[in-house]
Parts: C-alpha cells; structure tokens; sequence
C-alpha cells in the first residue's frame, strides 16, 4: 500500500508536467515553448504561471484554461496554440475570420464556436485588434 505523502507527492509532480506540456503548446509560431513569460526578444522569466509571446502582429497569454490571443489587424499574425496553427484571416460586420488546424470558421463577436476539439471565442474587435480566446 502507498502511503498518503508518496501518493501526494506523485500527484503533484504529474500535475506539474502535464502543465508544463499544456504550457509548451502555447505561442507564436516559432517560439521556444518554454513556460515561462517570453517577449519578442525571446527572453523569459522563469517560474511564472502563464505563457505569453508577442510578435509585430500578434500576442499571446496562456494559462491553465487557454489561450488568449491579441492578432493586430494589419499584418499577418500566424500563431500555434496547443500544437495547431491560428491565424486572423480577416475580419466583417462583427464577427472575425478566424483560420484553426486549416480550417476557416467565422466567430461573431461575444460568441464562441467548436473548431477542430477547440472552443473559439471573440472576446473583442477594435480598430488595431482582434482578442481570441481558444480554450480545449
């Protein structure tokens, strides 16, 4: 019989990689998938609980529940969330675009839409942005 302080113990460290592999999914095309906080000059800082990187048309935040994803609306933003490809394809009447693992769905602003086992969300759109919430 396992004791109670090994099990634990156990617990917490598959808690800790399967973060850590939720994590590393989580950037811009290109980045290091470290889980630590990454800025455009690739530099982190290590033992936070998010993931963010920011490229000249896009950025992105992870945590735990998912992705947000701030896509300039000028410029082409191409970031990977989860393992697969997302990017703004353009955006009309308020709702975006939105292209997830090559497939092209259109999300209204506010609402959400299933895309490849992901939920999509608009969370906004304004002048210069467009924020995308994925979530698994």
């Amino acid at each position: 019989m396992t004791s109670p302080v090994t099990t634990s113990r156990a617990a917490r460290v598959l808690l800790a990689a399967a973060a850590a592999l939720l994590l590393a999914g989580c950037g811009a095309t290109g980045s290091t998938g470290s889980t630590g906080n990454t800025d455009s000059t690739g530099t982190g800082t290590a033992g936070s609980t998010a993931d963010t990187t920011t490229s000249s048309s896009s950025a992105t935040n992870c945590d735990l529940s998912g992705c947000t994803i701030t896509f300039q609306r000028r410029g082409d933003g191409t970031v990977s969330v989860f393992g697969v490809n997302a990017r703004l394809v353009s955006v009309d009447e308020g709702s975006a675009r939105i292209e997830v693992a090559g497939r092209t769905i259109v999300v209204p602003v506010g609402s959400t839409t299933q895309a490849e086992g992901f939920t999509v969300g608009v969370e906004r759109v304004t002048d210069t942005e467009v924020v995308v919430r994925v979530t698994r």
